[in-house]
């Protein structure tokens, strides 16, 4: 079976971070298929690669290796680890990168430590080509995690913005912002449904107010702001033919609200 190895990276594609990488799997294994998801995560942003990573991963067929290089610590005493649920594994640093996964996923974690899946020399600051690569390369030949390292349990679980129910409103908030300009939310649509119930509602977002959910983005007249229920089934604001982020001056972070009305 031809292994899938996937990578999000905030390298960009100016330099040649990204092909280096594949180059080092491809050295190791050169029947894999490597998948890029994205190399434009905001540098540093661990909470944006953690949401791409968890909206993306379980499109892959089983076996697929997830591999994120967005590592602010790197050279640091951070960890390296690889984390195996019954379908996937995931490459990357210990820094909650992989923390929505864990909400979703039931895994085994382990610090990545025998060196002989390293490049022979580890550099301080390219440990996506000395590590992650190499170590993702070697597991799509069939090296097992209990071969990389020790499992453990005292990994960094991240910390992830989730919807709060105070003074009978449901407050969210905008947690990435796509190449369209679009405003995806935390809330998703069960948590909506939930407490909506059959009650008309009120979502509120800057000074802008609206009463229903879109079944599309053309749904309303150009330029005009709504919402809809976007692939993930996360609420998102948009613009029609335009882009959300600009015509609201929105920021990841921005407070979303629902409210029932009666």
């Amino acid at each position: 079976m031809i292994r899938v190895i996937t990578l999000i990276t905030d390298f960009g594609l100016k330099d040649a971070f990204v092909g280096i990488m594949k180059g080092v799997i491809l050295k190791i294994n050169p029947d894999v298929e490597i998948v890029d998801l994205s190399h434009g995560i905001a540098p540093q942003d661990i909470k944006e690669a953690a949401f791409i990573l968890c909206s993306a991963y379980q499109y892959f067929p089983e076996q697929t290796i997830h591999v994120v290089v967005v590592d602010p610590g790197v050279g640091t005493k951070r960890r390296p680890i690889l984390a195996r649920s019954s379908s996937y594994f995931f490459v990357a640093p210990d820094n909650g990168v992989l923390g929505l996964i864990y909400q979703r996923e039931r895994v085994s974690v382990y610090h990545i430590t025998n060196s002989k899946y390293f490049l022979p020399n580890v550099s301080q600051t390219f440990q996506g080509r000395d590590i992650f690569a190499p170590v993702a390369a070697y597991l799509s030949l069939g090296i097992s995690p209990e071969e990389m390292g020790a499992e453990i349990t005292d990994y960094e679980r991240g910390s992830f913005p989730v919807p709060r129910l105070r003074d009978n409103i449901l407050w969210g908030e905008i947690v990435y912002i796509d190449h369209f300009g679009n405003l995806i939310t935390n809330i998703h649509k069960e948590v909506f449904k939930k407490f909506v119930g059959s009650s008309k509602f009120l979502i509120s977002i800057k000074d802008i107010y609206l009463k229903d959910i879109s079944p599309h983005y053309l749904a309303v007249p150009n330029k005009e702001i709504l919402a809809i229920w976007g692939s993930s089934n996360y609420l998102e604001i948009c613009q029609s033919m335009g882009s959300a982020k600009m015509a609201l001056g929105a920021s990841v972070g921005d407070i979303i609200k629902i409210r029932r009305i009666r």
